[in-house]
């Protein structure tokens, strides 16, 4: 058999599947403001508000999704770095955002 560069070693009897190491991706630093923005494209007319610009690890994201659903009472998710928070309530985010001390600007329209 010859050995190519595109040839890789994807199984071994001993252990079984080999995975190559998942890098970790980087999310780039933001200019340090919370940016919370509507959003309805592509939901069927169903509105979110996107929270963007949080520098957390994707753990303190979940953390901090929960707690905002549970004080605004609705659901949503945390997709690619951005907290998407199910229905309008951009006032209210904004409010508990800021008691928390971040710098918080409405985005959009």
């Amino acid at each position: 058999m010859k050995n190519d560069d595109n040839s890789r070693l994807v199984y071994s009897t001993d252990s079984g599947r080999i995975d190559e190491p998942k890098a970790k991706i980087e999310r780039p630093k933001g200019d340090g403001i919370v940016r919370i923005q509507r959003q309805t494209s592509g939901r069927k007319g169903k509105g979110v508000c996107l929270v963007s610009g949080i520098d957390a690890d994707d753990a303190e994201l979940d953390k901090l999704a929960a707690e905002l659903k549970k004080k605004c009472g609705c659901g949503g998710a945390v997709k690619d770095g951005v907290i998407e928070i199910q229905g309008d309530k951009r006032d209210l985010l904004k409010l508990l955002l800021e008691a928390k001390g971040m710098k918080v600007k409405l985005a959009g329209g």
